[in-house]
């Protein structure tokens, strides 16, 4: 199979999995709240996601188990006729629409182990800086279909016809990941038992720079987490509506974080990846520190926080990319699914404490001091990259 098809094929799958998210993330909120539900209810509902952050308990079993092909295929397939039945039960019902719900993230989760490990087995090191920008648009356009364009299509039918829609886009890339080779892989897994699995697993764990690589992953994220927790609120107090917020961050912020995520891709290609990160992270310092600047600055221009807020996005896209791909740099291919899974779960897990944090710092002490905060947190994560280097996969 040529570069371009597995690329585009990569990305349809990414944007399978993305849509279940999308809808429980962006969408789901809404819905509820027209049911008539409270705003904490609400905020609790996010435990729907908890697969996504629990996926590394089972993949080793996509590891040992099966071709990647047979995973995603029998994945895609459940997640159609999971999504068609939510047109059909009674999603009034919440208990229903939370286990659907639930379910589409625990089908979507699985299958993310799937496809990241046949990303690790497909591509080449000169491919990962291309195949890990399609990981990230495919994913975020998916978000943008389940949370967004499907919900505005759907117009007064509702989730019912949410869950059709979404049901035929599964199939769709379902058909298309039949180009997929039968190995599902250029790399051939060894049968190795599930105890080996772990045991390479833990191997794997005990390499030079392995500690220094967690370390990077769950933090590049922390100081723009700080941020981007109260920068919504920030606008709010600042005199923005909600719809010109939703306009700034959710379509000039997503179109500009697909164009970094792409940039992102071109990057790591052509530089040395984790050269691709430094340069990435010491940009989005400033776009960071220029947030900072806008609540110290008495009267912003709204000029101003449009190409701040544009520019913060693209540059998060760009950082996510390359350090997606130094993720999969460092995986071994023997157990990509579980190995690579964990680091990702690694990514989410990092940014927990400080996301649900952001808020009680930011009333003690202002949001001046807490985006400094932020923009410090950003900084010293370059220092990180140091003793990476050094390792011998640098």
């Amino acid at each position: 199979m040529d570069r371009a098809r597995r690329i585009l094929l990569l990305s349809a799958l990414y944007l399978a999995q993305g849509m279940p998210f999308g809808l429980q993330a962006n969408a789901l909120p809404a819905y509820l709240r027209e049911y008539g539900l409270s705003l904490t209810a609400i905020g609790f509902a996010g435990v729907l996601a908890v697969p996504w952050m629990l996926k590394p308990l089972w993949a080793p079993l996509v590891d040992r188990f099966g071709e990647r092909r047979r995973w995603i295929q029998a994945l895609l397939a459940l997640l159609a006729l999971t999504s068609f039945a939510g047109a059909w039960l009674s999603i009034d019902d919440l208990k229903v629409l939370a286990l659907l719900v639930l379910g589409l993230n625990a089908l979507a989760a699985t299958q993310d182990i799937a496809v990241d490990g046949l990303a690790v087995d497909i591509l080449s090191t000169e491919e990962l800086g291309p195949g890990n920008a399609a990981q990230v648009v495919g994913y975020k356009i998916g978000m943008i279909a389940g949370g967004g364009v499907l919900v505005a299509l759907a117009g007064p039918a509702g989730l019912p016809r949410v869950f059709v829609m979404m049901a035929g886009l599964f199939v769709v890339v379902l058909l298309l990941s039949f180009a997929l080779p039968t190995d599902a892989a250029d790399r051939p897994r060894e049968n190795a038992s599930l105890a080996a699995v772990l045991a390479r697993l833990f191997d794997a764990l005990r390499l030079p720079g392995a500690a220094w690589l967690f370390a990077v992953v769950g933090t590049y994220k922390l100081g723009e987490t700080v941020i981007d927790a109260m920068y919504k609120p920030f606008l709010v107090d600042l005199g923005y509506s909600a719809e010109r917020i939703g306009v700034l961050a959710g379509t000039y912020g997503m179109i500009a974080s697909i164009a970094g995520s792409v940039c992102g891709g071109a990057l790591a290609r052509y530089r040395p990846v984790l050269i691709a990160v430094a340069i990435a992270a010491a940009l989005r310092v400033f776009p960071l520190a220029g947030e900072w600047w806008l609540t110290v600055d008495a009267a912003p221009s709204e000029a101003a926080v449009a190409i701040i807020t544009t520019a913060e996005h693209f540059f998060g896209g760009l950082l996510t990319t390359t350090v997606f791909a130094l993720m999969m740099s460092r995986v071994d291919p023997r157990i990509g699914a579980t190995h690579f899974t964990l680091l990702a779960a690694v990514e989410v897990w990092g940014k927990l404490p400080v996301s649900t944090a952001a808020g009680a710092l930011t009333e003690r002490v202002g949001y001046s001091t807490a985006f400094a905060v932020g923009v410090g947190l950003s900084v010293a994560f370059l220092a990180l990259l140091v003793p990476l280097s050094r390792t011998r996969h640098a």
